[in-house]
C-alpha cells in the first residue's frame, strides 16, 4: 500500500556526500520530497522560514550549532530523523521525540523504515512498500571521516577484524567501521558470498576453489566449517 499525503522535508548535514546519499534514497521513496539542502543549522532556520516543512533529516555533529541544539529551538510540529557517525548521541536523540535514528552509512532500506515510522505516526497514513525499482550497483562507506561511493563491480572481496573491514579492490584497499554482517546486508546476493565469519568474496574474482579454501585475487581463502555446506552447493552450479 502506498501513502497518499505529499511530505516535505530538508536535508541538514555538513557534509555534501552525506546529503546526496540521503537525497538518492528519498528520491526512490514516493510522498515525499526534498525541499531543500542545508549545510548547517542557519541554513535549516532559512528553509523552515521559507517552506512548510514536515520532516527534517538532520545530522548531530555540526560545526557552532549542533543538531542535537538545532532541534531544541524549532517547533516540535516539524519532526526529526537524526543522522550520525557515532552511536553516543542516540539517547539524547530519542529524549528529543525524534522519529528514528540513523547510523551512518545510512542504507536504503534502514532510511525507509525510519519514514514508514513517520508516516505511520504522525501522517497516520499507510506506510510505503519496499520500491521494486530500487536496483543500486553501488554502496557507501564512511573513511577518512569522508562517505566514499564503492561500486559493487570493484569489490574483490571483504575482510573482517572485529567491528572494522577491510574492502578490497583492485587498485586499492579501504577501511571503514563496520561489521560484515551489515555490509552483507547491501551486497547483492547474486554477485557475492559468505565464505567465513571474516570473508565475503566476488564470484566473479574467483581463480579457483577446493573443499577448503578459496583463492581469490591469488590470495587463499578459508571456507569454514559452518559455511561450507552451503557454499560448495552455490559452487558447484559453475
Amino acid at each position: 500500500m502506498t501513502a497518499s499525503k505529499d511530505i516535505s522535508c530538508i536535508i541538514v548535514d555538513d557534509e555534501a556526500i552525506a546529503r546526496e546519499v540521503i537525497a538518492t534514497h528519498v528520491a526512490k521513496i514516493p510522498n515525499i520530497t526534498v525541499v531543500a539542502h542545508c549545510t548547517n543549522a542557519i541554513e535549516a532556520f532559512n528553509a523552515l522560514r521559507e517552506y512548510k516543512v514536515d520532516l527534517i533529516f538532520l545530522d548531530i555533529n555540526m560545526p557552532e550549532i549542533s543538531g542535537i541544539s538545532f532541534a531544541k529551538s524549532i517547533n516540535t510540529d516539524v519532526k526529526i530523523i537524526f543522522s550520525t557517525a557515532y552511536r553516543d548521541y542516540a539517547v539524547e536523540g530519542f529524549e528529543l521525540q525524534a522519529v528514528d535514528y540513523l547510523l551512518k552509512p545510512i542504507s536504503f532500506d534502514r532510511l525507509l523504515k525510519a519514514v514508514n515510522n513517520y508516516f505511520e505516526i504522525y501522517a497516520h497514513v499507510n506506510t510505503i512498500e519496499h520500491p521494486e525499482t530500487v536496483n543500486n550497483n553501488f554502496m557507501f562507506v564512511r573513511a577518512d571521516r569522508r562517505m566514499i561511493k564503492i561500486d559493487f563491480e570493484s569489490i574483490i572481496y571483504i575482510e573482517s577484524y572485529s567491528d572494522y573491514i577491510k574492502i578490497h579492490l583492485a587498485n586499492k584497499t579501504i577501511v571503514t567501521r563496520e561489521t560484515i554482517s551489515a555490509i552483507e546486508a547491501k551486497l547483492p546476493n547474486a554477485q557475492f558470498l559468505r565464505i567465513h565469519r571474516s570473508y565475503i568474496i566476488a564470484l566473479k574474482h574467483i581463480e579457483s576453489f577446493t573443499n577448503e579454501e578459496i583463492t581469490i585475487n591469488n590470495t587463499a581463502l578459508t571456507i569454514s566449517r559452518s559455511y561450507k555446506k552451503d557454499v560448495l552447493k552455490i559452487l558447484e552450479k559453475f
